[in-house]
């Protein structure tokens, strides 16, 4: 239920364990002490285990090398961040407490709350605002240095991609992958109709709870969100910022064992029951129910639907003029059905942009083939959401590995990239010769993928 990219949030805390044999160390006494310096900036073993534990603490994985690691990408981002003092570039204040507040917010219901990531840290929340927004406005800096960098490269040529194609091994060019260009017809069910019959549903099970039954065994046998569901529908400690708008305004405004009105999230609708607030944390039961639709709505979608395929099959109207006088669809039926990216705006599919019932529907066929009636999805994709369609594949590019003739922009793209990628390469090797490194001696079992760092480590 929890919102992030409309997916539930999940964050593991993994505790802070022994470190395996092999991994970096540190002599016995040693606290904190700074351990590089990059020209002007230090980098202290606080800020080096700061970054471990916020790895663990958001349940990234680490192996042995990881203080190795990290220490060599800290030495990196010092390099492009003295160039961006010295270029004098500005930090986005807004994206910096933006940015802040969802780390807070992620951290703080990973670990169960403000006191148990204090304790984690080791730190007051007001200092690990202090270190944390600091470190965002460095790495902004950082970004928009790499930024500054990669686009300073000159533009791409029709030489440039002649040459890349020149000097690649055939088997590393990029593979196009199969891809569709089709159109629909679609025909919604009565979502009104389903809705209500939904609230209906949820205000039954709210009655229920005020007589008296438990809202956890109502949630464990309605409930529709299969991750709080067997937990009695019960969240867990965690930040308002991670929920729907909605969801946890009605949550915060509830006193504890109190049931909530209905309330509608892009998710369903549901009833609340906050078991405890803290600060801007809460800990919640809900019950999800989204809208179902009936037997008739499906079998009415597709007589219509196959009776649309039966006459254009016939020749007797074309899909194009179908789709423009009977599909609901908005968004296609101007353009005579055709299909579009709802993020890339491109009139071609590859399988993985294809929602599942849609490439079912339509894996067997050849272009100009109709599929069947199917149930699939709108393109907000939410199971609320049911659509019925035919879909007409309009054509077919077949697999192939990437060609001057008919893949340049591809080709281009991937030009550019290698171009930025050798200019941020020879910055980062230039200013690894040219500027004051100084690592310290502990690190000398590290083995840094850039060798000038490795020179750099004191003995």
């Amino acid at each position: 239920m929890k919102k992030r990219k409309n997916k539930i949030l999940s964050i593991l805390l993994m505790v802070l364990a022994a470190l395996p044999l092999g991994a970096q160390v540190y002599p016995n006494g040693i606290i904190d002490k700074t351990i590089a310096v990059v020209g002007n900036e230090m980098i202290t073993i606080g800020q080096l285990e700061q970054e471990v534990s916020m790895m663990r603490a958001q349940g990234m994985a680490s192996d042995q090398n990881i203080r190795c690691e990290i220490l060599e990408n800290l030495l990196v981002s010092k390099l492009f961040l003295m160039q961006a003092r010295i270029d004098s570039l500005k930090v986005n204040r807004d994206m910096v407490e933006n940015e802040l507040s969802n780390r807070i917010a992620q951290v703080k219901t990973s670990l169960g709350g403000e006191k148990e990531m204090e304790v984690y840290f080791g730190k007051s929340l007001f200092k690990l605002r202090q270190e944390w927004r600091k470190a965002i406005e460095e790495q902004s800096l950082t970004q928009q240095m790499q930024g500054k960098v990669a686009q300073g490269v000159d533009e791409v040529t029709p030489l440039d991609v002649k040459n890349m194609l020149d000097t690649t091994n055939k088997s590393k060019l990029p593979v196009v992958p199969i891809q569709y260009q089709l159109s629909q017809i679609s025909i919604y069910p009565d979502r009104e109709a389903a809705n209500m019959a939904c609230k209906e549903r949820l205000l039954a099970l709210r009655e229920r709870i005020l007589a008296g039954e438990s809202f956890s065994m109502l949630a464990r046998l309605y409930s529709k969100d299969p991750g709080s569901a067997r937990k009695g529908g019960e969240l867990g400690m965690a930040s308002k910022s991670i929920f729907w708008p909605a969801f946890s305004d009605a949550a915060m405004s509830l006193k504890p064992g109190i049931v909530s009105q209905i309330v509608e999230t892009p998710d369903g609708f549901h009833i609340i029951q906050v078991i405890e607030k803290k600060g801007d944390m809460f800990n919640a039961r809900h019950i999800l129910l989204k809208p179902e639709y009936t037997t008739e709505d499906r079998e009415k979608a597709f007589r219509t639907l196959d009776s649309l395929r039966t006459e254009i099959l016939a020749g007797n109207v074309s899909f194009s003029l179908a789709a423009k006088v009977y599909s609901q669809d908005a968004a296609t039926r101007t353009n005579g059905g055709q299909m579009a990216d709802p993020q890339t705006g491109s009139s071609y599919f590859e399988i993985d942009r294809l929602k599942p019932q849609d490439y079912a529907a339509i894996k067997n066929l050849s272009e100009g083939e109709i599929s069947q009636p199917v149930e699939s999805l709108d393109n907000e994709g939410r199971s609320g959401n049911t659509v019925y369609k035919i879909v007409k594949v309009d054509k077919i590019l077949p697999s192939h590995p990437a060609s001057y003739e008919n893949d340049y922009n591809l080709l281009a793209d991937r030009a550019k990239q290698q171009k930025s990628m050798d200019a941020i390469n020879a910055f980062i090797d230039g200013k690894i010769a040219d500027s004051r490194i100084i690592i310290d001696p502990i690190f000398k079992d590290c083995h840094f993928e850039r060798a000038g760092l490795s020179a750099k480590i004191q003995h």
